[in-house]
């Protein structure tokens, strides 16, 4: 059983079943804010209006991010209606054929057994398999970074024909234009750094005249410039907003609150990359010791791509998990090309990692009930949690216990196979079973039962909140309420769209009842509370541990 990766019947059985679980996962979830809310909500207001162009949340101008995914998304709803797997389906093509291409690329420029491999480690690392089924960009990303990276190792490869060569740089940069309408100028930036440290490093410098940079970028900014023109000519405040705010500030500055230590980036890596932890290190000395093969050196530009992005976001005082997500690719290629020829050892010592991680997986879960949440109510939730990460952390230590016993009999494919599969299954059953915590935090229940309450006129205010997922669910907009936020620039350029304080709405509320015109509010408890207290009439529809929705007649 040493020859899978040979075993056309496994393969497609495989392959199949994999996409047929991937694609499926995607709607047994409910939207969870703030991200997938959001992003769902940019996308279902693009389609309802038409509007291609400007980017709106809430319907407030929202320049933040370029517009690929929510393109994506309004093109997923118009091909096949509003919902939760629609809203996910882009993210989830771009995880699946990013776990697909990495395969490839392993297999022309390692061999077929690396790009199997490559391919089972990606399509169970923890991280990669959560952010492919979750609505957010940081997929959209490294969907488009893998598309660069995995296109310039097959261009570059020593046996690459001409044809190839160029075909593939110019679907690279077709890549690394999708990379920046994704989330911006890393998608050219990080793998340009890339580049320029490989040539050095390497000493590599022709490899500058097998970029075909001529047609490269003209071909880069036909894809990437025709957005960015269109957008600043109808909103001249955008240019300045997205490039100096949204990068140079983000980056060098904190005025986004999302500081981290500079151990910040390795808590997200050692739980992301399992099951594969315990041959990462080996396989990074591995690309470090090895003597090049030829002109081209894969193994030092995959290290040079991995160390480098983590560096980057590392020292950036702008720091979320989805950050680093681009080096996974990478980093599946140098942990497959080291497990082709890793002595019995070091599989032995990953399966029994693998075990010992099942095993505290399975002591931690009694303590799920200590984590600490909003309202007491809300642990019962975490109750119904832990049956699904118990299983989770079973499948886990089984996994690795069976590909322990794999690995003392030379079993290698198998050995790899038997982790792929406890690690892919684990992770479906932990986002799987976080459906009912994660729909109490959307309020999809709350909308719903909003909905009886609508007409097409009845305006809807959101007091001092906004609830992300809970604006796609009710279809509209809602008018905001002494709320900015992320909503702060767009508020500058149409302040007409929101009420800046919440003396003035209860006024507003109050001519509402007087004229007999209905309307709604969503609030905070505490904020519920204390205009309750104050006597401002308030009929109340549903309340929950974490919203209440009112009315006014």
């Amino acid at each position: 059983m040493n020859d899978l990766y040979n075993n056309k019947k496994v393969l497609w059985s495989l392959l199949a079943a994999f996409v047929i679980v991937w694609l499926y996962a995607l709607g047994v979830r409910t939207l969870v804010p703030p991200d997938e809310g959001r992003y769902a909500e940019m996308a279902r207001e693009m389609f309802a209006s038409g509007d291609w162009v400007t980017t709106r949340l809430n319907g407030i101008k929202y320049f933040e991010k370029p517009p690929l995914q929510t393109w994506m998304n309004a093109l997923s709803f118009a091909a096949f209606g509003l919902g939760e797997w629609q809203a996910r389906l882009w993210t989830g093509l771009c995880g699946l054929s990013g776990v697909l291409l990495t395969g490839y690329a392993g297999h022309r420029v390692f061999g077929a057994r690396v790009g199997f491999y490559a391919a089972l480690t990606l399509g169970s690392s923890l991280f990669w398999v959560a952010s492919g089924q979750i609505d957010s960009l940081d997929m959209s990303l490294s969907g488009m970074m893998t598309i660069v990276l995995c296109a310039v190792l097959i261009a570059q490869r020593d046996d690459a024909t001409p044809s190839e060569q160029r075909n593939w740089m110019l679907l690279c940069w077709v890549g690394m234009a999708l990379a920046v309408l994704a989330k911006g100028l890393i998608g050219l930036v990080l793998p340009g750094a890339v580049l320029v440290l490989y040539s050095l490093l390497s000493g590599d410098l022709a490899i500058w005249k097998r970029l075909h940079l001529g047609k490269g970028l003209l071909l880069f900014f036909a894809v990437a410039t025709p957005w960015f023109v269109l957008v600043g000519l109808r909103n001249p405040e955008q240019p300045h907003f997205f490039f100096v705010h949204e990068h140079w500030e983000r980056f060098f500055l904190k005025t986004h609150h999302r500081e981290g230590a500079w151990y910040y980036f390795f808590a997200m890596l050692i739980p992301g990359i399992v099951p594969w932890l315990g041959v990462l290190p080996q396989s990074l000395l591995a690309a470090v010791r090895r003597r090049p093969e030829g002109r081209f050196q894969p193994r030092l530009l995959l290290l040079i791509w991995s160390v480098f992005i983590f560096t980057f976001f590392s020292y950036s005082s702008s720091k979320l998990p989805g950050y680093i997500l681009p080096i996974f690719p990478a980093l599946a290629l140098l942990i497959a090309a080291y497990l082709e020829t890793a002595a019995r050892r070091s599989r032995i010592i990953a399966a029994a990692l693998l075990v010992v991680i099942g095993v505290g997986g399975i002591i931690a879960v009694p303590q799920m009930l200590h984590i600490s949440v909003r309202h007491a109510s809300e642990t019962a939730l975490l109750a119904a949690y832990q049956p699904w990460v118990l299983a989770a952390a079973i499948i886990t230590a089984a996994g690795g216990a069976v590909a322990l016993l794999h690995a003392r009999h030379l079993r290698r494919d198998l050995t790899v196979l038997t982790m792929a599969l406890a690690g892919f299954t684990a992770t479906e059953l932990i986002l799987a079973g976080f459906e009912p915590y994660g729909a109490m935090r959307a309020g999809k229940t709350a909308a719903l039962k909003m909905r009886p309450e609508l007409s097409p006129d009845t305006p809807i205010y959101s007091v001092a909140t906004y609830e992300q997922s809970m604006t796609f669910y009710l279809g509209r907009p809602v008018v905001l309420v002494d709320y900015w936020d992320e909503f702060t620039f767009g508020l500058r350029q149409q302040p007409e769209l929101s009420i800046p304080s919440v003396a003035q709405w209860v006024q507003r509320w109050q001519e509402h009842r007087q004229q007999g015109v209905k309307a709604l509010a969503i609030l905070s408890p505490d904020k519920y509370a204390e205009l309750k207290q104050q006597g401002v009439f308030m009929r109340l529809i549903v309340q929950d541990t974490r919203r209440v929705v009112v009315a006014n007649l």
